[in-house]
This record gives structure tokens, C-alpha cells and sequence, in this order.
């Protein structure tokens, strides 16, 4: 056993994302197995004894509280689900088990249990891959708060679990500790299910009212849901959504946008039946399109559709487009851009930031984002007089930045992981499909009325100096229409992903300074020629930690590695104003065995085909730095 055990433990990712691998019984990452090696089982109670223990050291009455538990709907999670439930009972855990429930479900969960202090869980734990193939899957943690641990506190966990499986009896103990759980115990958690479950829809649905209103308080709530109830009402709009098999199919997606006014469509809306590849970019859009055309042929005013990941914690989108008379798939970019301007546009609509009369920002605000995010989020940010903070990919790095900023001053509603898709909407912690939609939804239905009398769509076209282009019958399309013009590298796309053989990814990023010092002495006249591009900045990202203008590339050690392209500029430019041009990037997956690269420009004039260039040459780089 202890060396299936190692063999298991070495292809496993231990990340404060989450610990993914290949739990399908016969190892293969596209499996639809249920069951999973006896490892894999040892492996999950394990992980569920070492947080148990955790949180038991924790001060307060939580740490003695009940572990909230759920999954998602991949084959192997109920197998997994046993092991870690069995393994925490026989810890003298109390478990509140949720079932099949979509990961901002679970954590709406844990936040609204964390606040009763009398009976407050003392975290969470959810398995799921999130979007890795269904062969695989993994454990998320999380405190009462309801986000996932932070980077630290992650970092701290792998390393207890690490030596708890490194002790020599540890196989035995772990195996002693599943078969003296309690079959009754056990049972009548699962017979408790279904009230939890319950629970968990209330606190979600309760929850997601305060996010997508900016307010927990009733008459607010009340003022902005007719707003967008009204504007449904007078323009109707339908929503389909290919759910994919995914813990969405049993969340509150139908019933939350049908009590908007809004038509709801489904396919492929049974748990765990899962009907194409998981991660939806590209090709796994081409369903939810093609169900959109379908609907609009039947007459219905199908405007919007999106497409969850299998635990459902982002979803990309897919528009109908009025002038081509077609769907059209959003990239992930330009869907995190398009909640970006309805979220900094519905803070001016509810008064939250105000300008003097030279039109200057009177709010400090903040967007915080992740380091391959598109340079568009800066120019939509700037239109509001806020600014752009990045940290190093992962979704506790960017919670823990906004927060970090919150506690400078700053307003930060909307944050997230722009290059997958992934909004994040204050005092949420987690992205979110329906927040994502909900935004769309704001920007075509909120249109008088607020703090400006003006609807959302307007504010954002007379902060972006495009009020002229303003008309009443104005669709999404048109809203993305006026979004600044940018070719970003999708994080899924072919040309993205390299395979390098450079374990130590400092020694990498070593040799590709001396490739890329090499390459910029070659091309720099034709790129100063052709795209005006002067100069460059290293960027090191890690953690919540940005660097700029590092010397050695090789300080982002296994962190996001960036190199702004600089235009002319005068003296005392830096490079959070007009003078980036382009960027490429690059970083290893913490969650993946790969290697992604990226590359960022502007899409209009002389620039159109610069990100084309730029990752081609990116990728020729990185693989020549892959020296063994």
C-alpha cells in the first residue's frame, strides 16, 4: 500500500486552489469510473483527518463546530465523499452534508452558518476538480467565512498532510480510523442530507440577493430588484444555459432568474450527466450556441446563455448578436470585461463613487485581478477613475489582495481571475456564474433612475468619452461593441499551453532572460517600427505581491513572470498610464501538469495583428529556455 500510496501522492497537486489528481479507478483522467484505488480512499480521509485536526487548533468556539461537506457532480465524488465523511466522524466530528451543491453554494453555506456563534461550523470541505476532466478530483477547504483558505493557511495544510503520510503507521492508523467509524453515525448523515441541502439553497439564494444588489439591506434590495424587474418587463430577455451535468443542475439558477421576469432554458440539465468537455471555453460553448439559435428560431427572445464549469463556480457566455443574427461565444476576457463595466457603472448608479465637477474620482476604488488578466480592465478602470491591482493567478491570491485593499481604503467590488472568465463580486469571495449574468443583465435592463437618473450602459459610454454612440435600443452586443479592443490569448487555447520538461521553473525563467534579452536586441527596431513599442518592464508576480522592474527574471521563482511592452513616453510616465502597449506572460498551473503562456495588445490600427506576433514569438522563447 505505502507504495501505491507514494505512486498516488506524487501525481497529486497540492495548491491552495485545491488538491487535484486522478481519482478514477483505472487511472485514466477521462474516465467515467466511480470507483477510485483503496490510495485514493486513504488519501481523501487522510486529508479529512489533517483538517479536522486544523481547525481544531484554531481559537474560539468554532474549531469544536461541525465540518459542512459537499461535492460536485463528478463520477468518483460520492466514493470520496464516504472516505472523508467516515474519516471525520470517527474524529468525533459533527457533519452537515450537502450533497451534490455548487461551490458558491457551499460557502453562501458556511457563511451564513459561520455567523450564528452559538452553532458555528467550524469549515468547510468540497470535492471537486472544478474544471479538470472527470477522471479527476481533488478537495477544497475552506473556514466559516466562506472562501477557500488562504494561501498561508493552505500552504500549512499541505505540509501537515504531507507528514502525517510521510509517519510509517500512518496507512494503518487511517485504515483503523475508517473502520471504527459508526455505520449509524454515517447513515444518519446522510439521512440529515436533504435539510441541509435545504439550508444551503436559502443561505445561496439569500446571499446572492445581497451580492448582486450591493446591499444587505432590505429597501435597497427592494429599490434595485424592481429596477431590473421593471427594465425585464419592458424589454424581455431569456437566458439559456447548458448546464453540462454539472452542481448546477441543483442550484438556484432556474428559480433566481425565473423571479426576475427573465425566460429560463436548459439542456443538458441532468446531475452528472456530463456531455462535453468540462472547462467552458471554445468548443464547449458550441452547445449552449447552438441551443441558443434554436430557441430564437422558435420566436423566443433568447438574448444571453452561459456555460458552468462542473463545480460551478464560473461560467462564460454566449450572446445573441443582433446585427450578425447569430450566437456569438464571449472570450473569457471580454466576459470579465463586460461585468467590469456594469459593476463600476452600478457603483455610480447607487451613488457609491461620485466625481467633482472636472469629472475626477471622489472614491477611491480598486479592481483586483489576476497577473494574465487583459490590459482592456486598466482602460475600463481608468474611464472611472479606478485602478488595477494584480496578483499572482489563483483565486485566495486575488480575494486576499481585495481585501488587503479594503483595508487601505479602497472600494473593491469586482475582482476575479479575468483570463478564465472568473467574477468575483463583493462581499462574495467566490466567482459566480449568476453574478456574472446578473451583471449583463443589469447593463441591458437598469437604464433611468439612481443616483445619476441615468441607466448603466449610458453612465459607462459617457465615462469612456462614447456618450454620442448612445440609443435606446441598444443590445449586448453593442455593449461589447464599445468595450476597448483587445487580442488576448485564450488560457485554453493551443498556442497557450507549452510542454516543458524544467522542473525548477527559477532556472527557466533564468535561461529565457538570456533568450528574450537576445530576441529584443533582434527585434526591437521592428517592433519600435511597426507597433511603437520603445522599451519593456519585468514584472514578478507571487502571492498577492507584485514586483516590477526586476532584474532577474528568475525572482518569480514559481510564480507569473510578465514583460510589459513600453510606448514613447515622456519623462515620469509610468506604466500603469497609456504608455503599455502590449504584454506577454507566462507561469506554470498550479492545478495542471502545464505550462501556460499569453500574450495581450491591443486589436485596432497598427496593433491588430500584435498578440499574434507576440505569443508566437512568446512560445518560441519559452521552449528554447526549457533546457535540461
Amino acid at each position: 500500500m505505502n507504495l501505491e500510496l507514494n505512486g498516488a501522492l506524487s501525481r497529486m497537486i497540492l495548491s491552495a486552489s485545491g488538491w487535484r489528481g486522478v481519482f478514477a479507478g483505472d487511472g485514466d483522467e477521462e474516465s467515467a469510473e466511480t470507483g477510485i484505488p483503496d490510495a485514493h480512499r486513504i488519501i481523501a480521509a487522510a486529508a479529512a483527518k489533517v483538517f479536522s485536526d486544523y481547525v481544531a487548533a484554531l481559537p474560539g468556539q468554532a474549531a469544536k463546530g461541525a465540518i459542512i461537506v459537499g461535492r460536485d457532480t463528478r463520477p468518483t465524488g460520492q466514493v470520496i465523499a464516504s472516505a472523508v465523511i467516515r474519516a471525520l466522524l470517527a474524529e468525533g466530528r459533527q457533519v452537515r452534508y450537502v450533497g451534490v451543491a455548487a461551490a458558491p453554494e457551499i460557502m453562501a453555506f458556511a457563511r451564513s452558518a459561520g455567523a450564528c456563534a452559538s452553532d458555528a461550523p467550524a469549515g468547510f470541505i468540497y470535492i471537486s476538480a472544478s474544471h479538470n476532466p472527470i477522471g479527476h478530483n481533488g478537495i477544497k477547504f475552506g473556514r466559516a467565512g466562506g472562501g477557500v483558505l488562504a494561501a498561508k493557511e493552505a500552504g500549512a495544510l499541505a505540509s501537515a498532510f504531507r507528514a502525517f503520510l510521510a509517519c510509517p503507521d500512518s496507512v494503518r492508523r487511517l485504515g483503523f480510523l475508517l473502520e471504527e467509524s459508526s455505520p449509524e453515525r454515517a447513515a444518519a448523515v446522510y439521512a440529515a442530507a436533504s435539510g441541509w441541502k435545504e439550508a444551503a439553497l436559502t443561505a445561496y439564494r439569500e446571499f446572492t440577493e445581497e451580492v448582486v444588489s450591493g446591499s444587505g439591506e432590505a429597501p435597497r434590495q427592494k429599490e434595485f430588484f424592481a429596477a431590473l424587474r421593471k427594465g425585464i418587463e419592458k424589454r424581455p430577455v431569456g437566458i439559456a444555459v447548458d448546464f453540462n451535468g454539472s452542481a448546477r443542475t441543483l442550484s438556484i439558477d432556474r428559480d433566481f432568474f425565473s423571479s426576475l421576469g427573465a425566460g429560463f432554458f436548459a439542456i443538458n440539465d441532468t446531475p452528472g450527466e456530463i456531455a462535453h468537455r468540462i472547462v467552458p471555453e471554445g468548443e464547449a460553448l458550441d452547445p449552449c450556441r447552438a441551443f441558443m439559435r434554436e430557441l430564437r428560431g422558435k420566436g423566443l427572445e433568447v438574448g444571453l446563455g452561459y456555460v458552468p464549469d462542473c463545480d460551478g463556480d464560473r461560467g462564460n457566455l454566449v450572446i445573441w448578436d443582433e446585427r450578425e443574427r447569430a450566437a456569438r461565444v464571449l472570450q473569457a476576457q471580454e466576459g470579465f470585461a463586460l461585468a467590469c463595466v456594469a459593476e463600476l457603472s452600478f457603483l455610480v448608479w447607487t451613488g457609491e463613487l461620485t466625481f467633482d465637477g472636472s469629472g475626477n474620482a471622489l472614491t477611491s476604488v480598486a479592481v483586483a485581478v489576476n497577473d494574465p488578466t487583459s490590459l482592456r480592465i486598466d482602460r475600463i478602470a481608468r474611464a472611472f477613475g479606478a485602478r488595477v491591482f494584480r496578483a499572482e493567478v489563483g483565486e485566495a491570491n486575488v480575494t486576499g489582495l481585495a481585501e488587503k485593499l479594503r483595508e487601505q481604503g479602497y472600494v473593491v467590488r469586482i475582482l476575479g481571475e479575468g483570463s478564465a472568465g472568473g467574477t468575483i463580486i463583493h462581499p462574495s469571495s467566490v466567482r459566480d456564474p449568476v453574478c456574472t449574468v446578473v451583471s449583463a443583465l443589469k447593463l441591458l435592463a437598469i437604464r433611468e433612475k439612481g443616483h445619476t437618473g441615468k441607466g448603466l450602459f449610458r453612465i459607462w459610454l459617457e465615462r469612456s468619452g462614447q456618450g454620442e454612440t448612445y440609443r435606446e435600443d441598444f443590445t449586448l452586443a453593442d455593449v461589447i461593441a464599445s468595450l476597448p479592443a483587445f487580442a488576448t490569448t485564450g488560457a485554453y487555447a493551443e498556442e497557450a499551453l507549452v510542454k516543458i520538461k524544467t522542473a525548477d521553473h527559477s532556472r527557466l525563467k533564468e535561461n529565457y532572460q538570456k533568450v528574450f534579452a537576445r530576441e529584443w536586441e533582434a527585434k526591437k527596431d521592428m517592433l519600435k517600427n511597426e507597433y511603437g513599442i520603445a522599451g519593456w518592464e519585468a514584472i514578478a508576480y507571487n502571492g498577492m505581491e507584485e514586483r516590477r522592474g526586476i532584474r532577474r527574471f528568475s525572482e518569480a521563482g514559481t510564480g507569473g513572470l510578465k514583460i510589459e511592452f513600453l510606448g514613447d513616453a515622456p519623462d515620469g510616465a509610468t506604466a500603469c498610464g497609456e504608455t503599455v502597449i502590449a504584454s506577454i506572460w507566462m507561469r506554470g498551473s498550479a492545478t495542471e501538469p502545464v505550462f501556460r503562456i499569453m500574450a495581450d495588445a491591443p486589436d485596432t490600427g497598427r496593433t491588430r495583428r500584435l498578440e499574434r506576433t507576440l505569443i508566437e514569438w512568446q512560445r518560441r522563447m519559452a521552449l528554447e529556455a526549457d533546457v535540461q
